[in-house]
């Protein structure tokens, strides 16, 4: 039997599911690289995915708390597509990734960890990232340090 070495994983599964919200938590906190904020705007910010699909995971998330694109008004709207589109120039200058994923998940079922708050995952992708770990074991290797990612990014919005 094969094992892979995840201790930062354990913190995410023994944790108590009414906690509050982390998107709340990192919005409210001035310790930025404690919450992996790398960037702060007026009505949304970017941080780092804790658990990461991939190294260069970044999510938009509003100030505001919610659940549904439909909940956020045109502004907060607009400047999270702008952040995107900042977050997309960050992603290819550190990562030089094929392509991006951009997306939101809006309830449990679309795949939303945290439902009650509505992050835009923007994400590096590269031809033939789905690899044997990923196809065979169910399985995804993530090469870099969250410390590492973090300062490679956060330089990026400077």
């Amino acid at each position: 039997m094969d094992h892979l070495w995840t201790p930062w994983r354990s913190t995410y599964i023994k944790s108590k599911k009414d906690e509050a919200c982390v998107f709340c938590l990192a919005a409210s906190s001035d310790n930025d690289e404690a919450t992996l904020v790398v960037h702060r705007a007026s009505l949304n910010f970017i941080l780092l995915n804790r658990y990461p699909y991939t190294n260069g995971h970044l999510m938009i998330a509003p100030y505001q708390h919610v659940s549904r694109l439909n909940a956020l008004n045109e502004a907060t709207t607009t400047e999270m597509m702008q952040l995107a589109r900042l977050a997309e120039s960050a992603i290819e200058s550190v990562y030089k990734p094929h392509g991006l994923n951009l997306g939101l998940n809006l309830g449990e079922a679309a795949g939303a960890g945290i439902e009650q708050h509505l992050p835009l995952h923007a994400l590096p992708r590269w031809k033939g990232d789905a690899n044997f770990m990923t196809s065979v074991a169910d399985t995804r290797i993530i090469p870099e340090a969250l410390e590492e990612t973090y300062r490679k990014l956060k330089a990026q919005f400077r």
